[in-house]
């Protein structure tokens, strides 16, 4: 019963805080009014794995594109990937696309309201599930992203590094869900990790957690949560040929819709391996510049040195092969181009640039 009172007493004085000191985001209803699920849950497959300074501009700009998920299904997929180009981790989007699919076809137009029926959709994991349940719906289940694991690693003074202490931090977070609020609560909880709970000087003194944080009573919070050692990422190397057509046309090339930057624009590239390819297959043969300067792009998995070849020609035919198609330099910005694209496409355009032969 004394811990049940504990837990009472901190989402008591948590869902007050979120009273007075909710941010004000374009996806969130005011504390106590339930907002449009599809807005929750456009937002939330936004935020992963990104902030909300980077989210705010592609969330305004997808309403104003699709106001509803009806308007969303009916996009093409290319549409999407365009409207998200530079939002990162391009799985999410056709995740986003193929999800508003299908809430349009099975569930007649509505997203579901519990977790385990919202698991059942694409792009939709634990997390995401529990915090659209929650937000959109008031359902009674925890939201653990990364500001609510430092939370309750402090709170608590969870010493287990993370990943294995995520069994533990989500136990915890929801045996504070109250009973009323639970959308409050588990915005409340990522608002405190955002804005008093951060991950270098926590300002312990205004939270209102702070009497019952067992991390600050150890003189240990500020080193909370702690991590595993990550792994040395990998570098791998590649060739982008850019192909400059004498009425200014680029040549393009789609990646395949699985893998990684699925379903995205390019500029054609070799396969991105550990070492160079000793025999370069380019698009076609030709007189080749190569920049100085690789471009350097990290993924989740892998650092990536892409090298950068540029030719001028007078060939209005495509290349054989599976998803080439021009598209004139000017209409660039248009075009479903991932960052590491974007970076290729300055490069190309900026970039003084020396002879190599290739063919």
């Amino acid at each position: 019963m004394a811990e049940q009172g504990l837990h009472e007493d901190v989402s008591a004085k948590l869902l007050a805080w979120y009273d007075a000191h909710a941010r004000e985001l374009p996806w969130r209803s005011r504390p106590g009014i339930r907002p449009d699920p599809y807005h929750v849950w456009l937002s939330e497959i936004m935020l992963q794995q990104t902030t909300v300074a980077a989210v705010r501009d592609y969330y305004i700009k997808f309403l104003s594109l699709w106001p509803t998920v009806s308007d969303l299904a009916k996009a093409s997929q290319e549409d999407v990937l365009r409207a998200w180009a530079g939002l990162g981790y391009y799985a999410r989007a056709r995740n986003l696309h193929a999800c508003a699919i299908k809430v349009v076809n099975d569930w007649h137009g509505k997203f579901p309201d519990t977790e385990e029926a919202l698991r059942s959709l694409p792009g939709i994991g634990p997390y995401t599930a529990g915090a659209i349940a929650a937000i959109a719906f008031d359902r009674p289940h925890a939201a653990v992203d990364g500001n609510v694991e430092r939370v309750m690693a402090r709170l608590y003074a969870i010493e287990t590094p993370l990943p294995a202490a995520k069994p533990l931090i989500r136990e915890r977070a929801q045996a504070l869900v109250p009973a009323k609020r639970a959308g409050d609560f588990a915005q409340a909880l990522m608002d405190l990790g955002a804005t008093i709970c951060t991950p270098r000087t926590p300002n312990c003194r205004i939270c209102p957690c702070t009497d019952h944080c067992a991390g600050r009573a150890l003189g240990i919070a500020e080193n909370l949560p702690r991590k595993a050692p990550k792994a040395k990422v990998p570098t791998r190397r590649g060739i982008a040929f850019w192909v400059e057509r004498d009425d200014g046309h680029i040549l393009l090339r789609q990646r395949p819709q699985k893998g990684l930057l699925g379903g995205m624009m390019e500029i054609p590239s070799t396969p991105w391996e550990a070492k160079l390819p000793r025999d370069v297959v380019a698009p076609l043969t030709a007189d080749w510049n190569k920049l100085k300067a690789p471009i350097e792009h990290t993924f989740t998995h892998f650092h990536l040195q892409l090298n950068v070849w540029k030719t001028a020609t007078a060939e209005q035919s495509l290349p054989a092969g599976d998803g080439y198609r021009w598209v004139h330099k000017d209409e660039l910005v248009h075009e479903a181009l991932p960052s590491l694209m974007r970076k290729v496409v300055v490069a190309a355009l900026d970039v003084p640039s020396r002879l190599r032969k290739a063919g």
